[in-house]
């Protein structure tokens, strides 16, 4: 009898001995997930000395993953295979993503830098109240183009697109929403139009520029202007810039029709493991000093109004970069569209590109 009953004390103490070790293991994996904070950004768009200041002031250590598109991003995310806890999406990305119950609302109360976000930049249509994001960067879609080669242009309309003269001389930012778009605004509708008959007008508008289109590209059309290679290109505002910046001919505006405004915003995926980590480096990477930081690395535009009064004036003078409230007014955002009305987008799209160019 001793010996079944040591033997069963034995058996016992075993099993409390693996499930010791097993809620020691899984307390010190949750600890572990608590300090990590995977985070989930466009390619160059942050200073990487900002990342280890964050890491050094508040313990937590930060996994940093880049992508090159909001399409890619999305597919990640809704892969589940890796949860980030910070992800930067474009603001019609943030509208698809929360109405899929892809993102979950932020805690204001855990963000007191947003207290020094510009209110223009704030309770955008995508996302009024800015439930589940806090603006990064903004910029426009416009015209660049080289002033010394064309003295006597005169880029105010999108329509100086069609002038004769530049056939087979300017470079088209690849999209099917910025290239029906400029039809559109230039037709008086909006970024967003859903009515059929409207998308087809813009179609056929655009399929009669492609005489004038040297190529439809993305990041190389800056490479393509500091060469001279092309004196005009259709892209945004940053890489306008980084353009400027290599060729001091080259000129950016946005036309007086209007054009898009758009941002690329944090956000919080449904699966994340460290909300709390995310809220900090949210909450840090929005502090002003930060974002001056992050603002002359990228080049980009900063919301954060208190960042913009510590920037070089040089840099907030440029109207290239930072447009008047006048023009700012005229902008458009790009709002999620129903499934429909995208495949329709990108079939009219298709046409435009397969269109002849002689």
């Amino acid at each position: 009898m001793r010996v079944l009953q040591r033997i069963f004390v034995g058996i016992l103490l075993i099993v409390l001995l693996l499930f010791g070790i097993r809620y020691f293991i899984n307390q010190s994996s949750n600890s572990s997930a608590d300090k990590v904070v995977n985070f989930y950004n466009w390619g160059d768009y942050i200073d990487p000395e900002v990342i280890a200041e964050f890491e050094e002031e508040t313990g937590y250590s930060v996994v940093y993953e880049t992508f090159d598109s909001n399409e890619a991003m999305l597919t990640k995310v809704q892969q589940g295979g890796t949860a980030y806890d910070v992800i930067v999406p474009s603001e019609y990305m943030v509208e698809s993503m929360a109405s899929e119950g892809l993102l979950i609302p932020l805690d204001h109360e855990k963000l007191p830098n947003m207290e020094h976000l510009d209110s223009q930049f704030l309770n955008m249509v995508f996302d009024p109240e800015n439930k589940y994001s806090l603006p990064y960067f903004w910029g426009t879609l416009g015209i660049i183009y080289n002033a010394a080669e064309l003295e006597d242009a005169n880029f105010s309309s999108w329509d100086e697109l069609w002038n004769p003269a530049y056939q087979n001389e300017i470079l088209m930012i690849d999209g099917a929403r910025e290239v029906l778009g400029i039809g559109l605004q230039s037709m008086g509708y909006s970024l967003n139009e859903k009515d059929d008959a409207h998308l087809v007008e813009a179609a056929q508008k655009m399929k009669s520029l492609m005489p004038n289109i040297m190529a439809l590209i993305t990041d190389e059309i800056k490479m393509h202007l500091v060469n001279g290679e092309s004196n005009i290109a259709v892209t945004f505002s940053g890489e306008a810039m980084a353009a400027m910046e290599g060729n001091e001919d080259l000129v950016y505006v946005v036309p007086e029709q209007g054009s898009n405004i758009w941002t690329d915003n944090f956000a919080i995926p449904y699966n994340s493991d460290n909300v709390e980590g995310a809220h900090a480096l949210i909450d840090f990477l929005t502090r002003p000093d930060i974002s001056v930081r992050n603002a002359e690395y990228v080049g980009y535009a900063t919301p954060n109004k208190t960042a913009f009064g510590m920037l070089d004036k040089e840099i907030t003078n440029d109207e290239a970069n930072y447009p008047s409230s006048d023009v700012i007014e005229g902008l458009e955002a790009y709002q999620s569209l129903d499934q429909e009305t995208l495949v329709r987008y990108n079939d009219l799209y298709l046409e435009v590109k397969i269109e002849p160019r002689d």
